[in-house]
């Protein structure tokens, strides 16, 4: 029993360390790259107090070094599912039983345990296995992560805070229940922090998790299960599985305890997640939460009187940090012809300091793609540009699998606004610019609104006061995460609640107060203190 109000610190988001020459971090990230660069590690199950070694194994190779093996996971099977769901399950009353506090705690805990010992072990698992360089896995693997679970409590803080009005009559309050049955978590491989977040989350507000991570994302997944375990999280309340992501999904979905679905990913699989929920809903108990973050095709849209500068740097970062593989990655810009000269110049000499391989060395800016696949889709698109009439690439085009997975980072000019780069989700590092007449300004809204099915981010770029207003306005539902003046990446917990709208999502804002609710089921209670003893009200007197 709670004998006292909890009062969480003020969440503050964790400082970006540099990783300078000679600085403490540098030295600390590479010695533990090199460490698990040389160690195989195998990675099991974790259903309730068991870590199952299943008899069949799946190797992890870096996307930039494929024939190095740096160890396996297990590959689940039905039974496995089976067990995960009884566990889950049969840790719920508990779990929900212990004071928020308490569960606040923990993943309290657990960000301070990645914010000193664990950084740059979760850092060098994210560059190991997922090709990311240092910067990239800092802002996610370590200080996202942070943010989220530092957030996401003073968000629940906040939300068990929300109390309806009592009177002398009458207490009212609102109890904030988890939900009734399990959470299924499924998370994509190019952010460590998103993994662990979809899970966190609905486990903090009480409630128990199957989370199926990424097969490629299998190494950071057991440093987020081991910071888990070390902060106290009891055993049931977050059960991780490998393997065929239908089977398993086909195993959840068709449980009666079935609660929710928190996804981040690729549109279709959503679409047919959701569909499949649809066609067993006579089947549950409640009716599920559906939360998810899914594709993007995000637009840069230039004025003239865009900053050249500010705009060529977020061209860069925007289209080809982690390969392009943000969901919120910049891929298609629209430029005025009256500075599109300056702007490629300019686009073309910086983009020839770029340099491109693995992330120990920290001279690479762009590092592999993830697999085999990714890199096969990609240079298909690539060999196809080459061969079309209303397309050229201007800058890259090249591409090596003999070590790694690796695209030079490559900008296509179209002549058509509707060609395939400009509307098809690519996921890798692929930008097309699109030169329009200046006078046209006002119409490339319509064509920026209309020319994909995605509403994730996007931005603008003007130093005219009226033309960012026109802008902002008639792009109201392009993108749920809007930018003035900068990238359309990089959104930060507390700060840009992140979500899009259309086929990006639900738009349930991960690291935001919103998301929490999709995790609870108010329960209103109303005790009077003095209860009527009569039927009549006045109003049936005779007299």
């Amino acid at each position: 029993m709670s004998h006292g109000i909890f009062t969480p610190p003020k969440a503050i988001n964790e400082p970006v360390k540099s990783y300078a020459p000679d600085s403490t971090e540098r030295k600390e990230v590479l010695a533990q790259y090199q460490k698990m660069y040389a160690t195989k590690i195998t990675i099991p199950l974790y259903i309730g107090n068991q870590q199952i070694v299943t008899s069949i194994l799946k190797n992890i190779a870096p996307p930039h070094e494929h024939q190095h093996f740096i160890g396996s996971y297990s590959i689940a099977e039905p039974q496995h599912v089976q067990l995960a769901i009884e566990a889950a399950l049969a840790t719920k009353k508990e779990w929900e039983s212990i004071s928020w506090s308490k569960r606040a705690t923990i993943f309290l805990k657990a960000a301070d345990l990645i914010a000193g010992p664990y950084r740059s072990v979760i850092n060098a698992a994210t560059m190991l296995g997922q090709s990311k360089n240092i910067h990239q896995a800092e802002i996610d693997a370590a200080c996202e992560w942070i943010d989220f679970l530092r957030f996401n409590v003073q968000f629940a803080h906040e939300i068990y805070s929300n109390q309806p009005i009592s009177d002398n009559d009458a207490s009212n309050s609102m109890e904030y229940r988890p939900l009734e049955g399990f959470i299924y978590a499924i998370t994509p491989f190019n952010f460590t922090a998103i993994a662990a977040n979809l899970s966190a989350s609905a486990a903090l507000m009480g409630n128990t998790v199957i989370w199926k991570p990424s097969d490629s994302q299998m190494y950071s997944a057991k440093i987020i299960m081991d910071i888990f375990n070390e902060a106290g999280l009891p055993d049931g309340v977050i059960n991780m599985i490998s393997g065929d992501a239908k089977m398993i999904s086909d195993i959840v979905i068709q449980h009666p305890e079935f609660a929710g679905l928190h996804f981040t990913g690729s549109t279709e699989v959503f679409k047919n997640l959701w569909q499949q929920i649809g066609n067993n809903i006579h089947l549950y108990k409640t009716f599920p939460k559906i939360v998810g973050e899914t594709g993007g095709k995000n637009f840069i849209l230039a004025h003239h009187s865009a900053p050249i500068d500010a705009l060529v740097t977020a061209i860069i970062r925007g289209g080809f940090e982690f390969q392009g593989q943000k969901c919120s990655a910049a891929s298609r810009v629209y430029l005025p012809k009256s500075i599109s000269e300056v702007v490629l110049s300019k686009l073309k000499k910086e983009m020839a300091t770029i340099q491109t391989g693995a992330p120990d060395d920290f001279k690479n800016f762009v590092n592999a793609v993830i697999h085999k696949s990714a890199y096969d889709r990609l240079i298909s698109v690539i060999e196809k540009v080459k061969k079309s009439s209303e397309a050229k690439i201007i800058i890259g085009g090249h591409y090596d699998d003999k070590i790694g997975y690796f695209i030079e980072p490559t900008v296509v000019l179209t002549t058509n606004p509707s060609f395939e780069t400009m509307t098809n989700e690519l996921f890798g590092p692929i930008v097309t610019i699109f030169i329009y007449e200046d006078e046209n300004w006002e119409n490339m809204f319509k064509i920026i609104d209309k020319s994909t099915k995605y509403a994730l981010t996007g931005a603008v770029f003007a130093t005219e006061t009226q033309s960012i207003a026109q802008a902002t306005l008639a792009l109201t539902h392009s993108a749920g995460n809007f930018y003035i003046n900068d990238k359309p990446t990089g959104a930060v917990v507390g700060k840009q609640p992140f979500g899009g709208a259309r086929a990006s999502g639900t738009n349930d804002k991960a690291g935001s107060l919103w998301n929490l609710m999709r995790w609870v089921s108010p329960r209103t209670i109303k005790e009077t203190y003095i209860p009527a003893t009569d039927y009549r009200y006045p109003f049936l007197d005779s007299k």
